[in-house]
């Protein structure tokens, strides 16, 4: 009996022990734990603050360089690069809604016209947007004049729509070419301006020729930096407009064969 209450003694002892030492462990585990979340949400708050210092610092320098580049032309390169980012994008916008699917709307147009056809055909042009539908239009509304009046119906409306996806072109072209000048236009008076110190100071101090060439230099590095971003999108839109004359002359041709089929049935 005694030799059996030992023995449950040193079972509730080792029992005891062994649940301490995990409670201990998870305890540790959990304090652990408790700690890296701590180490990694402040790594992640170092992490985040030193960004937001660091594009706090990008900032004041680009603040310190447009004063130092002189507001006055500093202003009309900020003024040139606006205007033309502003054409630039409602350019890309326009043609990404004229663009379309110029073979589903072909099948549709054949099946309205082996069904309902030209008022049923037309009527899917005239909900359609973009270029290519309201040369379709056009076609379709001279259908009963002939082949020879719908073909060139559509080559001059197509002459019109490639008008409208050139639109503003001009002005971006413009300002990819105003800019530079502006930047160097300042550049040569911030020049002239470091020379009169010179003479002003009757001698030649290196500190002040290189801090007017420095200054000088700023408005040519603007001009040049708006003047590449503009040519990206100038680019941009001249590839896209190719692409969508390309797919109306396309469409037109497919077009006319389709109401020539139409017409000899």
């Amino acid at each position: 009996m005694k030799k059996l209450f030992a023995l449950i003694s040193i079972l509730g002892i080792f029992v005891f022990g062994f649940n301490s030492q995990i409670h201990a462990q998870k305890s540790d585990s959990t304090i652990t734990t408790q700690i890296d979340t701590i180490y990694n949400n402040n790594t992640d708050s170092l992490a985040v603050d030193s960004q937001v210092n660091e594009e706090g610092k990008m900032h004041r320098q680009i603040k310190e360089k447009f004063i130092e580049g002189g507001p006055f032309f500093m202003s009309f390169i900020l003024i040139a690069f606006i205007l033309g980012l502003a054409l630039a994008i409602e350019r890309i916008i326009y043609l990404n809604f004229a663009t379309t699917n110029s073979e589903k709307l072909l099948e549709r147009i054949e099946k309205a016209l082996e069904t309902g056809g030209s008022t049923a055909a037309k009527e899917i042009c005239r909900n359609t947007r973009g270029p290519v539908a309201s040369i379709f239009y056009q076609g379709l509304d001279r259908s009963h004049q002939g082949i020879e009046v719908v073909e060139k119906s559509v080559v001059s409306y197509g002459s019109v729509q490639t008008g409208l996806l050139e639109k503003g072109l001009t002005w971006i072209s413009l300002f990819i070419s105003l800019a530079p000048m502006l930047g160097f236009l300042g550049t040569v008076i911030g020049m002239i301006e470091a020379f009169d110190n010179i003479q002003a100071a009757g001698d030649i101090n290196a500190g002040l020729v290189a801090g007017g060439i420095k200054v000088a230099l700023i408005t040519t590095v603007s001009g040049l930096i708006v003047a590449m971003v503009l040519q990206v999108f100038y680019n941009y839109i001249v590839s896209k407009i190719d692409s969508i004359v390309n797919d109306m002359e396309n469409a037109s041709i497919s077009l006319i064969d389709i109401m020539v089929k139409y017409q000899s049935k």
